[in-house]
């Protein structure tokens, strides 16, 4: 193997992983280490890889020729597809020993680990040789020494861990997309789980939960204390947060509104009173709204807008006023191409598009589905009775509610797709130490 002797996994985190070809077939997200019955350390077996698709395969440390900061390089083209399912014997290192709170040897220092480096010795086997760890100082204002010790001199290392900080294993995490990063979530136990979306900024919480099957939005949200509970909602898209609150009781939507922001608690409440299937339900209540006489170099600045997502930037509304929901008569809009290719100067009023039917809050989704693929929108515009646009329904938010109701659930997802357990790109995929 072409690599360092002694590598530490966190830096693997996220690092592309190619094929001998050159493509690239996922991306680290841990490293699997099988514990053993005396003393020594536990054997590096392998590397988990994530796959398009959120799909997680297990890398057995035989194939793998190369090992540096930039690229894992496989010495062959076949892969083994099924999930990886850890074994019982076996422990994930940084999902298991990021942040564990441990004790040195021989004084018992107190301290947290920080890293975990393999090493290789010279019959080729991988080993959690060393620990990188920062003793607790007591101080709140100072951090501790960092060092390196054997691993052998780490008591705590093995076992159920109490409750840990999240810091370390939030370094990790924190370059990855939010479903990415919400798939990483779902192979923690939960209360880990609750532990690190606890420890996430507001803005990245609410970017995360949307991407979760509703039933751990639902238990995320209920180990919040409600005041942080309604921070998150409201920085969830209106109809994402509408979403989450349909899956709690009556009551305690109530308390949450009430907790919220009331200009973000009236576009959710909103949201919650149309019918399940509607345009209504499934819009978001926020897009991008000008007036006619705003200018063209207006409209592309608005929609530059690094927050806002790629389907709701394609296109401005052109309304009278007001401009927030329910704005004022609802003009027509205008694609962000048109936009391109008009002079800065020019007003809204004179390049706005209106020959396509606005949907109505009571349209059903088959009738949006099949407006949307006619006419190759990736948005429409949802009228009330008075002509007032109320929202739009984008592209995602048709995708959303037509995928199966568990689509994010890994697990679902797996065992829909039994070609996931034997597909494989040649005849020995699962031999040569792969996980089966």
């Amino acid at each position: 193997m072409s690599t360092p002797t002694r590598v530490y996994i966190a830096r693997l985190a996220g690092v592309a992983v190619f094929d001998p070809n050159g493509d690239q077939v996922g991306r680290v997200r841990d490293a699997v280490a099988r514990l053993r019955a005396s003393q020594r350390p536990p054997e590096v077996v392998g590397l988990v890889a994530e796959m398009p698709m959120r799909r997680r395969i297990f890398l057995s440390i035989n194939r793998i020729t190369s090992v540096d900061a930039d690229a894992i390089v496989l010495g062959s083209g076949t892969l083994n597809l099924r999930r990886f399912e850890k074994r019982p014997n076996e422990l994930l290192v940084l999902q298991e020993l990021l942040d564990r709170r441990v004790q040195v040897a021989p004084e018992g220092r107190a301290a947290t680990v920080v890293d975990v480096a393999m090493e290789c010795n010279r019959s080729g086997e991988w080993s959690l040789a060393r620990v990188a760890v920062r003793e607790q100082t007591g101080r709140l204002a100072r951090r501790g020494h960092l060092h390196q010790v054997e691993w052998d001199q780490v008591r705590g290392l093995s076992g159920v861990a109490d409750t840990r900080g999240t810091a370390n294993l939030l370094a990790v995490l924190e370059e990855m997309r939010p479903a990415d990063l919400a798939n990483a979530l779902q192979d923690l136990p939960d209360t880990r789980r609750n532990e690190v979306a606890a420890a996430l900024d507001d803005e990245r919480l609410a970017d995360v939960l949307s991407e979760l099957p509703e039933r751990d939005q639902v238990e995320i949200l209920a180990a919040l204390d409600r005041e942080r509970a309604a921070d998150i909602l409201e920085e969830m898209d209106p109809d994402d947060a509408a979403d989450l609150l349909g899956e709690l009781p009556p009551p305690e939507q109530d308390v949450l509104l009430d907790l919220m922001e009331p200009d973000e608690a009236d576009s959710v409440r909103q949201l919650l009173h149309y019918t399940p299937g509607t345009a209504g339900s499934v819009m978001t209540s926020e897009p991008v709204i000008l007036p006619p006489d705003a200018t063209v170099a207006e409209a592309l600045a608005r929609i530059r807008e690094p927050q806002l997502s790629p389907a709701v930037a394609a296109q401005v509304f052109v309304a009278r006023a007001p401009m927030a929901t329910p704005t004022g008569r609802y003009l027509g809009m205008v694609h962000f191409q048109r936009l391109l290719r008009e002079p800065p100067a020019d007003l809204l009023g004179g390049v706005v598009v209106n020959d396509i039917d606005p949907l109505h809050t009571t349209t059903p989704l088959p009738e949006i589905t099949l407006r949307m693929a006619t006419y190759d929108l990736v948005a429409m515009p949802v009228i009330d009775r008075n002509n007032r646009l109320v929202g739009a329904v984008t592209v995602d938010d048709v995708l959303d509610h037509l995928l199966p109701r568990d689509w994010r659930d890994r697990d679902a997802a797996a065992s829909s797709n039994p070609d996931a357990t034997t597909r494989a790109a040649g005849p020995d995929a699962a031999t040569d130490g792969e996980h089966e």
